[in-house]
């Protein structure tokens, strides 16, 4: 794993600095400052392509598109008039929302659709790791392409409060030639968990690039976002350019990039037009850059035109950063989610059920007032759908929010609501301190292990089984097929608490057998969690306490959730124990947890660790260090794209 993750430095490195590099880009900035002032969307939650708008300096909302992208594509003659389709109607969706619901009329709303083709197929973003190893051995040692289909809506607001729009749409192409991949290499790849949210299950910029041996065309397209045909497209947009005024440069291996070198001169002509218009308006309007030399960077242009008869906002204009806005609003939507799911207002509308404000406040036993905020709140957040004032729920919500789906998560929430989120409201003292709050949220002395918090009563207990068991079996098959197990024919789960995990193994691994060894409380109230085909041949529960009992035989141990929520004293003390009852060559040590990123940039094993629990989050590299010291010689890190990452350590 160590040449995968240098890769991935290196190719994140290239891809980050290109925009403060590329003289193009400065080039095309002038086109890009013609956006300045006015309020533009755009409508894709994809980071890539907010990082490449953000790094030529366009300011932005992100508001990402509800559209669902069900197009049936046997009507559309060629793959691209898909991408440009979907991408039209992301962009019209968000425009129309904005306007009716929130009540803010964007000036400009860019939507955009990559997808991947070989031999005129679209291959979507892959359902599971065995999808996407087929579909990357389908472009192993071939050519395919990959379309970018760009939207931009100009929007504006009527008297009537009726929303016009002009719709500039383009696509662009790039051809991308794969390397012949081994099946080793290819499951590496799918192991690390990014092919997963990907079209055709690759990202070139990160560690996919490795699996490139050519790229013709836009290497931005194939990111995710065309930005010199998107430039080229606003030119033609505000002051088409003349043939005189377009230099064409050949470069090596990629096709001819225009660029607007000459824009000074179009901008005179654009202001000379303007400005005969003006007198015969009334309006005096300027049409002037003004470009200042600060730090090798071009500013934006002073402008006084006038956006629906409002003054537009000047050059030097703070905009609050969209993600600045959404942490500061953060919190409500998680509490809008919990209070949904306290509520159990997914559950009044699982099974395709649609029901009115009215109707669902009778059935909560709330005011209908309430309801409808809380009901509308949970549409704008996308967990449910309204259609004539009938509310239904989202497939999302059916699968994971309602209480009696085989992958509801709604225990777990309410565990967040009940016990991390009083947590985090007092964060301030955690970091002063320390040290976790339990104590003052609570009002009671803890004893460091979080089964000693939730375990206490038998209510409470149940209520952290549940919630655990409905973690794990979401995550529990992506733990499972991130190594392969097969040689083991015995496991022993720690801390396994209802076994979730273990029924994946035994369904994945049919040579398998599970002990499933936790606190005696824990095992007596296993039988409220068990499939309705349990097989008690080959799942077992043992009671007793791993850091005081000896451990049950076995060739592979596992630890969920565990390691991360242990002081040094008490980790220690257990990985000696599991590297003591390891057998040299054939036993090893399974681990899911949280894996932090080696640059600590990702925030979610970050904003775990702030629960200031007596245990720490690590890296992979910490978690090799950590069990070499231990005897574990050979140590594998596997990101799997799921809530829990995953560890196999070996004795050899």
């Amino acid at each position: 794993m160590t040449w995968l993750c240098v890769l991935k430095s290196e190719s994140i490195l290239a891809y980050g600095s290109m925009p403060e590099t590329n003289k193009e880009t400065m080039l095309l900035n002038p086109v890009i400052s013609k956006l300045a002032g006015k309020r533009v969307v755009l409508a894709s939650a994809s980071p890539r392509r907010q990082d490449i708008l953000t790094n030529v300096g366009l300011r932005f909302e992100v508001v990402p598109s509800w559209f669902k992208e069900t197009l049936d594509k046997s009507v559309f003659s060629a793959p691209y008039e898909y991408a440009v389709e979907t991408a039209k109607q992301k962009a019209l969706e968000v425009a129309r929302r904005m306007h009716m619901k929130h009540l803010k009329t964007p000036d400009i709303v860019i939507g955009a659709d990559t997808i991947v083709t070989l031999e005129d197929a679209i291959l979507e973003k892959p359902v599971d790791k065995q999808d996407a190893y087929n579909m990357l051995s389908r472009l192993s040692g071939k050519e395919h392409s990959v379309f970018t289909g760009v939207a931009i809506v100009h929007c504006k607001s009527q008297e009537d409060n009726q929303l016009e729009t002009d719709v500039f749409d383009f696509y662009e192409e790039t051809k991308v030639k794969f390397a012949d991949l081994s099946e080793d290499l290819l499951w590496e790849y799918v192991h690390s968990g990014e092919p997963m949210d990907k079209a055709g299950g690759y990202g070139i910029q990160s560690l996919g690039g490795m699996l490139v041996e050519r790229v013709h065309g836009d290497f931005l397209n194939v990111v995710g976002f065309p930005l010199n045909h998107f430039c080229k497209k606003l030119a033609e947009i505000y002051y088409p350019p003349s043939k005189q005024t377009i230099n064409r440069i050949k470069h090596d291996s990629i096709p001819y990039v225009e660029t607007f070198e000459n824009l000074s001169d179009i901008e005179q002509d654009c202001c000379v037009k303007s400005e005969a218009l003006n007198a015969k308006t009334g309006i005096q309007e300027k049409c002037n850059y003004a470009f200042k030399n600060k730090s090798s960077n071009v500013t934006v242009p002073d402008t006084a035109a006038l956006q629906n008869g409002i003054p537009e906002r000047s050059s030097d204009h703070l905009q609050l950063p969209a993600n600045i806005i959404q942490l500061l609003d953060g919190f409500k939507a998680s509490k809008t989610l919990f209070a949904a799911c306290k509520l159990k207002v997914f559950d009044k509308l699982k099974d395709k059920r649609a029901l009115k404000a009215e109707d669902i406040a009778d059935e909560i036993n709330a005011s209908l007032c309430g309801t409808e905020k809380l009901l509308d709140a949970c549409v704008a957040l996308g967990l449910l759908e309204k259609t004539h004032q009938v509310y239904s729920n989202t497939e999302a919500a059916n699968t994971f929010l309602a209480c009696d789906s085989e992958f509801s998560i709604h225990e777990y929430i309410i565990h967040s609501n009940d016990h991390m989120w009083p947590l985090f409201t007092h964060l301030e003292f955690a970091v002063k301190e320390g040290t976790c709050q339990k104590q003052r949220v609570f009002e009671k002395s803890t004893h460091g292990l979080i089964h000693d918090t939730h375990l206490c009563n038998q209510d409470r207990r149940k209520n952290f089984m549940a919630a655990n068991h409905g973690m794990m079996k979401i995550t529990a098959k992506d733990v499972a097929t991130a190594f392969d197990l097969f040689k083991y024919a015995s496991a022993c789960d720690l801390g396994g608490c209802t076994g979730a995990l273990a029924h994946d193994l035994i369904q994945i691994y049919p040579n398998m057998k599970v002990n499933v060894f936790d606190l005696p409380g824990v095992i007596e109230n296993v039988c409220h969690f068990q499939p309705e085909h349990f097989d008690s041949s080959r799942i077992s529960f043992t009671s007793g306490n791993f850091l005081e009992d000896n451990l049950p035989e076995a060739d592979l141990y596992i630890l969920s959730r565990v390691v991360h929520d242990l002081t040094d004293e008490k980790l220690n003390c257990l990985l000696q124990k599991i590297s003591d009852a390891c057998h040299l060559d054939r036993s090893a040590l399974l681990l899911a947890e949280i894996v932090l990123d080696e640059e600590k940039r990702e925030p979610r094993a970050l904003l775990q660790s702030l629960s200031m629990s007596e245990g720490k989050q690590r890296s992979g590299s910490e978690y090799r260090r950590l069990l070499q010291s231990y005897g574990f010689t050979n140590v594998l890190v596997r990101k799997t794209g799921n809530l829990l990452d995953a560890v196999l350590a070996f004795k050899s």
